[in-house]
């Protein structure tokens, strides 16, 4: 573990700067593609690595073929704008195995939309890393990479515990989450690329000639990972302010903040936070920047962070962390007063660019979402979730379908729930899935008095659940017994 990593593992378990041999492979097979953007502002390692990749090609017939292979597939697919470009590159290089595999981690369904269009270098990325003996490369440079750590570390490091202690956070109590800081000069010096993939988020930065590091950038996305899940804690307050969303419509800000409350209150409790954490002391111009900082804020239309910024100034004096004051202060929002202040307001022509990448979610990220709003207790938001990840054919059916079966569980709609575990039934692969919806359907139909097919279902989930122990205990039980709700379960309507 480099000493940049193990320095800030003694602030949180889960947090790490770093470098990555999978980044630097793809960030050099593009510029050996033609990526030059702001080649001039970079590091001089950009250039020599670059050097050492041409004359490897040169030397090599082979080396040649595959990276002309390589290369027509990244020109043919490259975007107009070449900071698109490299985000999709950079997306593609957090979903692969380190080499010399360089595969997918998982399936292909899986990868966040950005990093579909780049898929297809896939095939010639192992062979070009082979050829041009690219690891070798990378170790030869590894000295100057660590060091490009050592050089941060220090930096990042007070700015992760500053912001733990204005928070008051335990860091313990994000085990099993992770937060990556990524350095690599083969990318441009001047863009920042942050990512959020399930539990775990990444910061990818290119260091280039007399700059400092992007503290602001590694900041916002470090407050993503703190503050995001706050907001799956709190279903029934998140719905009580939906109405707000109909005041941003106007706004220019990314559309997943029109649609989403979550999202929204997240990224106004984050600016109000960044407001507070802007300048030092106390004085009136520290002041007056941070009320210039909440009033950019809310023009680009994200409307509760003079709300919150406020807030913040009681929370200050609580010895309560925000984890525990959040509710208090998320409840005491006045909708209507806030819909009339933002009727006011004169929203901007741009916003500023999300640090965070906010692809919509689909697929995987959609249900692992949905199945969120089902364990806080909300039926119809993980219901409609669902439903969006069949209309855009993404993920699992099977998946979503069992997610939608369990919400009409959760809302006591028999019917509903018959149908949507048949349908997973029909779509579904995984066991998990098939075993459940068999054990449920077996309950359902054991409640209809239909004990037959209800034990044809029950020994259907013997099979699928072979090796699931829970799901085995349950068909089990329904074939010795036929199933008997507690009060809490659904009846027929």
């Amino acid at each position: 573990m480099p000493l940049a990593q193990t320095c800030l593992a003694q602030t949180s378990p889960e947090v790490s700067l770093d470098t990555s041999e999978t980044l630097f492979s793809v960030l050099t097979a593009i510029n050996a593609c033609g990526f030059d953007t702001e080649l001039d502002g970079s590091l001089p390692v950009r250039a020599r690595v670059r050097d050492e990749v041409a004359k490897a090609v040169q030397a090599s017939p082979d080396a040649a073929e595959v990276t002309q292979n390589m290369c027509k597939l990244y020109t043919d697919h490259a975007q107009a704008d070449p900071a698109r470009t490299l985000a999709e590159y950079v997306s593609l290089a957090l979903y692969l195995n380190p080499p010399p595999a360089l595969t997918l981690k998982g399936k292909e369904a899986d990868l966040p939309p950005d990093a579909v269009v780049p898929i297809g270098i896939l095939p010639t990325l192992p062979k070009f890393a082979e050829l041009t003996k690219l690891h070798e490369i990378w170790m030869r440079q590894k000295p100057e990479y660590d060091a490009l750590t050592d050089r941060y570390h220090g930096a990042v490091t007070k700015m992760l515990f500053d912001t733990q202690v204005y928070l008051k956070v335990v860091s313990t109590e994000y085990l099993g989450r992770g937060f990556s800081v990524l350095l690599d000069p083969m990318g441009a010096p001047g863009q920042t690329n942050a990512r959020n993939y399930g539990s775990d988020y990444y910061v990818v930065i290119s260091p280039g000639r007399g700059q400092a590091v992007k503290m602001e950038q590694i900041r916002h996305t470090y407050l993503h990972y703190l503050l995001d899940p706050l907001a799956f804690k709190y279903p029934a307050e998140m719905k009580r302010l939906q109405p707000l969303l109909l005041s941003v419509k106007a706004s220019p800000m990314d559309q997943g903040f029109k649609e989403d409350t979550g999202l929204l209150v997240t990224e106004c409790l984050i600016r109000a936070v960044e407001a507070h954490l802007t300048g030092s002391g106390k004085g009136k111009d520290v002041e007056a920047q941070r009320q210039q900082a909440v009033e950019e804020s809310e023009k680009q239309g994200y409307i509760l962070t003079g709300y919150f910024y406020n807030a913040l100034v009681l929370f200050e004096k609580d010895p309560a962390g925000l984890k525990a004051a959040f509710e208090e202060i998320l409840s005491k929002v006045d909708v209507r007063k806030e819909e009339k202040q933002a009727a006011l307001i004169h929203f901007a022509a741009k916003a500023d660019p999300e640090v965070l990448h906010l692809a919509r979610p689909t697929g995987p990220k959609l249900l692992q979402t949905a199945t969120q709003r089902l364990s806080a207790g909300d039926a119809d938001g993980a219901q409609k979730l669902a439903q969006q990840a069949l209309d855009d054919h993404s993920g699992d059916p099977g998946q979503a379908f069992f997610v939608m079966a369990e919400a009409a569980t959760m809302n006591r709609d028999m019917p509903g729930a018959r149908k949507y575990f048949l349908q997973a039934l029909e779509n579904a692969h995984e066991a998990r899935v098939l075993a459940w919806s068999h054990v449920y359907l077996g309950r359902i139909f054991d409640l209809q008095a239909d004990r037959d097919t209800a034990l044809e279902h029950y020994r259907a989930a013997l099979i699928a659940g072979a090796m699931i122990p829970e799901a085995k205990a349950a068909a089990e039980k329904g074939i010795q017994q036929p199933y008997e709700p507690p009060n809490h379960q659904p009846t027929e309507q």
